[in-house]
C-alpha cells in the first residue's frame, strides 16, 4: 500500500509545528542522557559493539600466540587424573623449549605445593621464557571485603618463571569485553617476556576479538609433548605459546572449573571461548594495538546533539513515507559510522544513542503529524458531512490535499432549486406549523439526497430552495453531466412525493398540496471556499455565474419548463442528453445576450430541426401568434408545449399592443 506524503501546513499551523518539534527535540536529549545514565543502558550499548565489532568476522592476526589445549584427546591420551603431575609440566615445556617455542604461557595455577619431586621438576623447568598464571578474587560479605591473591609457588619465581594475573573481568550481563585492570596481568606479561614493543593501555579498554572458539592455531596437549613426531616442523619456532584448557564438551573436571566465558561472537555462536583464547586475544590487542577506546561523553554528546538537529531538519517540513526511508538510512549510517570508527580508529562511538535520538524524533514528529491529520480529518468530516455524501467525505478525509480552504478559483456546476408557489402552501400552514415543518422536511430529505448522491456539494438552504455544485471540494470532470442528472432525479423524486401526499389527502379527505420545482444550473468560473468570520463560517462560491444559476432557476416558470440550463452547462451534456435552445436573456453586468437551454426527453430529429428553425424565426422577430409552427411543435414535443403557449401569447400581448 503506497504510503502518502502528508501536506505541508501552512502559517500558524506550521508555527505551532515547528515549535512542537523543538520541544520534542529537546525533550529527546534530555530523556535520552536520563536513560544512559542506566545501566541497561549500557549493556545496549555493549550489545551494539559486540555486533558491530564482530561484524566483518576478523581472524587472528598472522604469526600471533598457539594454544596447546588441555582438551578431551588429550586427557583420554595422557590417562591421568586431574590435576596432571606438575613433571608433566615440566616435560612440555622442555619439548616447546627444544621446539623453538619464544615465551611459553602456563595458564595453570599452581599456588601450592605438590608432590616433592613434581615440584622440583617444574622448577628446574621454567625460567625467564615462562610465564606462570596468578588469580586475583575478591569476597565480599556484609562484614567487610577481601581480595585474595593466588600467585604460583615462591620457588617458581625463584627460579625464573614470571608471573601474570589471568584474572579478567566480565560486564553486567557476564560477557568479557575488556582489558583487564592489573598492570601485571597475563597476557600483559607475556607481551613483556616476548621482547617486543607493548602499547601502553589503560584498564578497561575494550577488546578486539578474532573469531569465536579455536579461532587461534590449537594442538592438543599430548601433541605438543611430542612434536617432532606429532605436528608439522617448527611448528612452534619463534612463536608465543599459551598452555590451558580448552574442552570442547565443557566436562567437570575435579578441582578445576571450565575457565570459558562468552565474548562477543557469543552472540553469533551461542558458544563460550576458553580462558587460554581469551588471554591470547589479550595479548594481541597488546602487541599489535588493537583495542578499541571508548568515546567520551563530550562527542557522545555532540553526535546525539548533531543526530537530533538532523532529525529535526529531516521533519522540518512534514513526515510521510520518506521519514521512514531517511530513518532507515540513518541507522544504517549510524551504525557504519560506528563500525568504521572500531575498525580504521580504534574508537567506539555506540549507535545507540543516535539511533534512538533521530528515530524519537523523527517518529515523534510523524505521530504528532498523524494525530494532528487524524483531527484535521474528524474537522473535514465533521464540516462538509451535511454537504456532500458520505463517499466524498471519505475520500476527501483520506486526502485532506484535495481541500484547499480559504478560497480558490475554479469552474463549478452551480444548481439552484425552488418549490414553486411554496409561499402559497405556508400561508395555508401558517396554523399547523409541524406540518409545514414536516413537509419542508419530507421535501429537502429527497431532494438532498438526490445532490448528495450524485457528487454534489449542498451550499445552504433557503426556505425551500437548495443551492448547490459540482466540482469541489473534490475535482469532479463530469460535473456539468452530474448536476443535470441530479436535477432530472430531483424531478422524480418530486413526483414521489406528490403521490405520497395525494394518498394522505385522500385518506384524511383533503385536498393534497402539490409541489412542483424549477431548477436553474449554469457552469463557469467561480471562487469557491470557506467564507464566513472567524468563529462561523460556510463552504460557498460566488461569482457572476453563481448569480446566473438563480437567475434560470427564477425564469424557468417564465418559459414553461421545470430546468433551465446556462450555455456552457448545455454544451457539456449535449453528448448526453437533449438539449434545445429556448431564448437569449440579458444576465446583469453584460451586454451579450447569454442562451438558455432546457432537456427534453423524447424528441425526433425533424422536429428537433423544426424547434431551431423556430427560435431562429423568434429571434429575428418573423413569428405570429397564427404560425402553424406552434401547433406542429407542440404535438411533436410535448414537453415543450407549455413553452410554445407562452411564446405565442406573448407574440400575441404585443400584437395588441
Amino acid at each position: 500500500m503506497p504510503v502518502r506524503g502528508k501536506p505541508r501546513p501552512a502559517g500558524g499551523q506550521a508555527e505551532s509545528r515547528h515549535l512542537r518539534l523543538l520541544v520534542l527535540a529537546l525533550a529527546t536529549l534530555v530523556t535520552i542522557s536520563l536513560l544512559s545514565r542506566l545501566p541497561a543502558w549500557s549493556l545496549l550499548e555493549l550489545r551494539s559493539f559486540d555486533y558491530l565489532s564482530t561484524v566483518d568476522d576478523p581472524r587472528p592476526p598472522q604469526g600471533g600466540p598457539v594454544i596447546v589445549a588441555i582438551d578431551e584427546p588429550s586427557l583420554a591420551d595422557i590417562n591421568a587424573q586431574w590435576p596432571w603431575p606438575r613433571s608433566l609440566h615440566a616435560e612440555l615445556i622442555r619439548q616447546l623449549r627444544a621446539a623453538g617455542a619464544r615465551v611459553i604461557g602456563l595458564d595453570i595455577i599452581m599456588a601450592e605445593p605438590s608432590n616433592p619431586d613434581n615440584d622440583d621438576a617444574i622448577i628446574k623447568a621454567v625460567g625467564p621464557d615462562v610465564v606462570l598464571a596468578g588469580d586475583e578474587t575478591l569476597i565480599e560479605t556484609p562484614q567487610a571485603s577481601q581480595l585474595i591473591r593466588a600467585t604460583p609457588l615462591p620457588q617458581l619465581t625463584e627460579a625464573g618463571a614470571v608471573t601474570g594475573i589471568a584474572s579478567i573481568d566480565l560486564s553486567g550481563d557476564g560477557t568479557f569485553r575488556r582489558i583487564p585492570g592489573y598492570k601485571d596481568g597475563f597476557a600483559a606479561m607475556l607481551a613483556k617476556a616476548s621482547g617486543g614493543p607493548a602499547e601502553v593501555l589503560s584498564a578497561g579498554r575494550l577488546i578486539q576479538s578474532f573469531g569465536p572458539a579455536r579461532s587461534y592455531p590449537t594442538v592438543s596437549y599430548y601433541q605438543a609433548l611430542d612434536p617432532e613426531n606429532l605436528l608439522p616442523p617448527d611448528y612452534f619456532k619463534g612463536r608465543v605459546v599459551l598452555v590451558g584448557l580448552s574442552l570442547q564438551n565443557a566436562p567437570a573436571i575435579d578441582k578445576g572449573g571450565v575457565d570459558a566465558f562468552a565474548t562477543p561472537y557469543t552472540v553469533h555462536t551461542g558458544k563460550l571461548v576458553s580462558g587460554v583464547e581469551i588471554q591470547a586475544t589479550i595479548y594481541d590487542n597488546i602487541r599489535r594495538g588493537l583495542s578499541i577506546a571508548e568515546a567520551r561523553l563530550p562527542l557522545v554528546a555532540a553526535c546525539i546533539l548533531i543526530t537530533v538537529l538532523l532529525a529535526a531538519a529531516t521533519v522540518w517540513r512534514s513526515t510521510g513515507w520518506l521519514t521512514i526511508v531517511a530513518s532507515a538510512a540513518a541507522v544504517l549510517a549510524f551504525a557504519a559510522a560506528s563500525f568504521a570508527g572500531i575498525r580504521f580508529a580504534h574508537v567506539f562511538v555506540s549507535p545507540l544513542g543516535p539511533v534512538v535520538a533521530y528515530v524519537s524524533v523523527a517518529f515523534g514528529q510523524a505521530a504528532f503529524d498523524y494525530a494532528e491529520e487524524r483531527r484535521n480529518k474528524r474537522q473535514i468530516i465533521r464540516a462538509f458531512a451535511q454537504y456532500i455524501s458520505p463517499d466524498l467525505v471519505r475520500r476527501l478525509s483520506n486526502d485532506p490535499s484535495q481541500l484547499k480552504l480559504g478560497g480558490e478559483r475554479r469552474t463549478l456546476s452551480v444548481l439552484f432549486s425552488d418549490v414553486r408557489g411554496f409561499t402559497t402552501i405556508a400561508e395555508t400552514l401558517k396554523d399547523d406549523p409541524e406540518q409545514l415543518t414536516g413537509l419542508i422536511n419530507r421535501l429537502l430529505t429527497p431532494l438532498s439526497d438526490v445532490v448528495m448522491d450524485h457528487g454534489g456539494t449542498i451550499d445552504k438552504y433557503m426556505g425551500d430552495c437548495i443551492m448547490a455544485f459540482w466540482n469541489a471540494p473534490l475535482d469532479d470532470p463530469d460535473h456539468a453531466l452530474h448536476a443535470v442528472t441530479a436535477s432530472l432525479a430531483m424531478q422524480a423524486a418530486i413526483s414521489s412525493l406528490n403521490r405520497e401526499l395525494e394518498r394522505e389527502a385522500a385518506a384524511r379527505g383533503g385536498k393534497p398540496h402539490v409541489l412542483k420545482m424549477g431548477v436553474g444550473i449554469n457552469t463557469g468560473e467561480c471562487i469557491v471556499g470557506n467564507m464566513g468570520s472567524t468563529r462561523r463560517f460556510d463552504y460557498s462560491c460566488l461569482g457572476d455565474s453563481v448569480n446566473l444559476a438563480s437567475r434560470l432557476e427564477g425564469a424557468s416558470k417564465n418559459y414553461g419548463v421545470a430546468l433551465l440550463l446556462g450555455e456552457e452547462t448545455a454544451r457539456l451534456v449535449a453528448g448526453t442528453y437533449t438539449v434545445v435552445e429556448l431564448d437569449r436573456i440579458i444576465v446583469k453586468g453584460r451586454t451579450v445576450p447569454s442562451p438558455v437551454y432546457t432537456v427534453v426527453h423524447k424528441a425526433e430529429a425533424e422536429a428537433l430541426a423544426a424547434h431551431r428553425a423556430f427560435t431562429q424565426a423568434k429571434y429575428a422577430g418573423t413569428l405570429a401568434p397564427s404560425d402553424s409552427a406552434f401547433d406542429r411543435l407542440a404535438a411533436d414535443i410535448p414537453e415543450l408545449a407549455p413553452y410554445y403557449a407562452i411564446v405565442r401569447d406573448a407574440l400575441a400581448e404585443s400584437g395588441e399592443e
